[in-house]
């Protein structure tokens, strides 16, 4: 338990989950390369947050769709961090189609966004860590649809499926190196994403989920702090479902339904 990270890398980090994992990793003690897509202010209100803690931010844009051109920004971040000991991928974006609707357009921005720029953007952060001969973690937000499939999603669930099955195989494979490799899969959070932006979720009514509620997105940026710690250091190869209880409810679910809404996604 000797690694003391210093400098991390968190994708998608103008808003929600994003901002809270840079904001939490800043408030542990590292600097933070924070990226975005559309938003250039809110992720120079992150970097705002990251900067009140006393350490270094730097911002870049990166559209993981832009392939292999979105691991030349995470290498480029690296260099103004000065190294890497912690990358999150956060990035994504969700379809909602029925499979037979599903353009070929849609199913290939999806996967490209949530798996392969995933892939891109893991791998020349592994790489650095490699080279530097040090110990580092790498971290994939996936979604509890990286466990469970939900109607309407079949481009994004197939993504999440892979991402997870690609974060085992790091685990595998960079082991040796000091290197863990770990999912977090949430479930509801109250962010843009689901269009809760500013919604506190303690007053959201979720009679399926256990707690009752959505999550907040500081909520998994708790969790993305244990796996970017010290305190983590024999975890590699896990999916950290941080839902409420959502996986939970499946056979309680299956026989509480009293209509075929849930067909239409609804």
């Amino acid at each position: 338990m000797t690694f003391t990270p210093t400098r991390a890398i968190v994708t998608a980090s103008d808003s929600g989950i994003g901002k809270a994992a840079a904001v939490a990793l800043a408030a542990g003690g590292m600097d933070v390369g924070i990226t975005w897509h559309t938003d250039e202010e809110g992720a120079q209100q992150t970097a705002e947050e990251v900067r009140s803690y006393g350490r270094n931010a730097v911002v870049a844009r990166l559209d993981t769709s832009d392939i292999p051109a979105c691991g030349d920004v995470v290498d480029s971040l690296i260099g103004e961090l000065g190294g890497l000991d912690v990358f999150v991928n956060n990035a994504g974006t969700g379809d909602n189609a029925p499979f037979l609707e599903l353009t070929l357009e849609q199913w290939r921005h999806t996967v490209s966004v949530d798996l392969e720029g995933a892939f891109i953007c893991l791998q020349r952060a592994a790489r650095h860590m490699v080279d530097a001969g040090q110990e580092g973690r790498l971290i994939a937000i996936t979604s509890v649809h990286e466990h469970q499939p939900r109607v309407g999603s079949a481009a994004y669930d197939a993504a999440k499926h892979g991402l997870g099955g690609l974060m085992k195989t790091l685990a595998l494979e960079l082991g040796s190196n000091g290197i863990t490799a770990n999912s977090v899969a949430p479930g509801e959070i109250a962010t843009p994403m689901t269009d809760q932006e500013d919604v506190d979720p303690h007053g959201v009514e979720r009679p399926g989920v256990p707690l009752g509620r959505p999550g907040d997105a500081r909520e998994i940026a708790s969790v993305v702090a244990f796996l970017a710690s010290p305190g983590s250091s024999y975890v590699t190869g896990a999916s950290w479902v941080v839902d409420g209880g959502m996986l939970q409810m499946g056979p309680q679910g299956g026989s509480n339904i009293e209509s075929n809404d849930w067909r239409e996604g609804k």
